[in-house]
């Protein structure tokens, strides 16, 4: 039986990551980054494709586990009968290669345990070769171009197409088992102290919590979604994935399964947001560095997400070998999104450009040019149909939340213009804000229903439009906005947390089925923090801190009904609106205020 998506932990490297179940089980792993088609292993729940687990032999009576303080190394405690013993994960800081380290430490009594290592690279279709080193020290796994070498003191044998160990640890005892990644062309990796990697891990995670400058409430969920979104982080170019996961699903046994791996532009101001405002200064420049890299070139293609170093070609297809988690099939490599036209990143990025500025962070000279080439194409195709934030394949609609995003980006090209002195056509593009906000609240707005709906003449709500306060388009206590939230709560809400799509949509039965969106629910608390509901705000946020688990993580979305989490996982966004409103209830500065400002 597969783990449920909340049963897992996150170790990484910033450059790959892995996820760790509660069984003490490795189910997941991308080597050498998260984009890598080197997969360890091919998906949550289908172990024949890959799987490493380190467990006690005998019967479990209790397990319990938690991250070290501020770090990203994950404590697995097994009780038995024999004694307790504790299976202790992380990933090194990267040196030459990629390592998974997994310290199985003797807490009390005597403990047997079993190894099981089921290696497949290429999303679980290639069966490496596996053989000794030459020089004894390891037991390799080649195959194509890729090649992994387990090195452990534990006497490993072969058994049906699995590596496995019977071993016992007794109390004070520690068993280490260390797993690197290497190019197959090249010599074996080196390999490291277990023990030394630790502590280097240890230092290198404590150290970098030290620069939090975040002290309001819920300070440890706070500090974890920032640890989440640093390991999320690929360190080589600053970009952040929206998941370390793909194809988990969102509704449980459906087919709504997409690859979460990439770098979306939607996400860009609240990610700098919550770096920046909670002392990340270095990896929010990074972030921009990223953005800046990545939409270089033509502005009439860019796109709406690219790969980790900038990729554009985000090709879809599927692992029709896979089972899915759970049976959710199709299990899906890439994404086609790439390739939709979304009008709201041109508002995220410029919006993004501008507060980058405005807390002073240090910007390419070039970044104004390349504003103005994108503000010139967009004044070209604002009014056009898009596909909207949540990526709805098929026709394009006039989608509201997509057309206040491009009001956002006239205005903040305007606000930079005017406070660090840019030139700039100013006229045109006040017109033009002018002209989008007119129709916006012409056109998007449903009168009977006294809200702003989804696209123009749609009787349907959507979460999006929930954003409409917190980027300045009106303010939160407009009586349009009140209207809104009103009709959220009454349309929009299952079990007091906030659907994605409008549940009463007749085209589409299923997305009933789909999971409440976690960031929604926190984007309705933003907009009641700016509305002056402060307690409503502070219930909504203590309601989806209260189905995190019990390491602190997120999935995209929570399943009502059946209590669990769904989607990919854990994700990013989730996690960065977490931090953001606990930054909103914390100081009404920040962050709601900074983009309706």
């Amino acid at each position: 039986m597969a783990c449920r998506i909340e049963d897992y932990g996150l170790i990484g490297d910033c450059e790959t990551a892995a996820l760790v179940g509660r069984d003490g089980s490795i189910d997941w792993l991308c080597w050498p980054s998260f984009d890598s088609d080197a997969c360890f292993a091919g998906l949550l729940g289908t172990s024949r494709q890959g799987r490493w687990l380190i467990a006690p032999a005998e019967e479990v009576t209790k397990t319990s586990r938690h991250y070290w303080d501020d770090t990203l190394i994950l404590e697995t405690r097994f009780e038995t009968a024999g004694g307790t013993v504790a299976v202790i994960d992380f990933m090194p800081p990267r040196g030459t290669a990629s390592d998974i380290v997994r310290l199985v430490q003797g807490i009390s009594g005597q403990v047997k345990l079993r190894m099981e290592m089921v290696i497949r690279f290429g999303f679980g279709t290639d069966i490496p070769w596996v053989k000794k080193s030459e020089d004894g020290s390891g037991l390799l796994a080649i195959c194509g171009p890729d090649m992994a070498v387990l090195r452990t003191e534990v006497q490993t044998r072969g058994e049906d197409m699995t590596t496995v160990a019977d071993f016992e640890v007794g109390e004070g005892q520690t068993v280490p088992f260390v797993l690197t990644y290497g190019p197959s062309h090249l010599d074996v990796p080196e390999p490291i102290d277990p023990l030394q990697a630790l502590q280097k891990t240890r230092d290198f995670w404590t150290e970098w919590c030290t620069r939090c400058t975040y002290q309001g409430g819920n300070r440890d969920l706070v500090m974890r979604s920032l640890i989440t979104l640093k390991a999320l982080t690929y360190d080589p170019t600053g970009g952040i994935v929206a998941a370390p996961t793909t194809s988990l699903p969102e509704i449980l046994g459906g087919p709504k399964n997409w690859d979460y791996r990439f770098c979306w532009l939607r996400d860009a101001t609240f990610t700098l947001l919550a770096l920046m405002n909670s002392g990340y200064t270095e990896e929010a420049s990074c972030w921009h560095g990223w953005l800046l890299r990545a939409v270089a070139g033509a502005p009439a293609h860019m796109q709406i997400m690219y790969g980790i170093r900038g990729q554009r070609r985000l090709l879809e297809w599927e692992a029709d070998w896979l089972q899915g988690y759970e049976g959710a099939q199709p299990v899906r490599i890439g994404n086609a999104a790439h390739a939709q036209l979304q009008l709201d990143v041109y508002g995220e990025l410029m919006d993004a450009f501008h507060q980058a500025r405005v807390a002073e962070l240090e910007l390419d000279e070039t970044t104004w040019d390349l504003e103005c080439k994108v503000l010139e194409h967009l004044a070209e195709i604002w009014d056009q149909p898009d596909s909207g934030i949540w990526e709805r394949r098929g026709d394009g609609k006039h989608y509201v939340s997509s057309k206040v995003l491009t009001w956002v980006a006239f205005d903040r090209a305007i606000k930079s213009a005017e406070k660090f002195g840019f030139e700039a056509p100013l006229e045109q593009w006040r017109t033009l804000r002018d002209t989008i906000h007119r129709e916006v609240c012409e056109k998007g707005f449903d009168r009977d229903l006294d809200a702003f709906v989804e696209s123009y003449g749609s009787p349907l709500l959507d979460a999006s439009i929930l954003l409409l306060p917190s980027v300045g388009f009106l303010p939160g206590n407009d009586p349009r906005v009140r209207g809104t939230l009103a009709a959220i709560e009454k349309h929009m809400m299952r079990d007091g947390f906030v659907m994605r799509h409008d549940p009463r949509e007749p085209r589409d039965q299923k997305l009933r089925l789909e999971g409440a969106f976690l960031a929604c629910t926190l984007w309705l608390a933003d907009a009641y923090v700016l509305s002056g509901e402060i307690d409503k705000a502070q219930s909504l946020f203590d309601r989806v801190v209260g189905v995190a688990n019990d390491l602190g993580l997120l999935a995209e979305e929570f399943d009502t009904a059946a209590g669990r989490q769904t989607g990919n996982f854990p994700q990013a966004l989730t996690h960065i609106a977490l931090i953001n409103t606990a930054h909103n209830l914390s100081d009404a500065r920040k962050p709601a205020v900074q983009r309706s400002e």
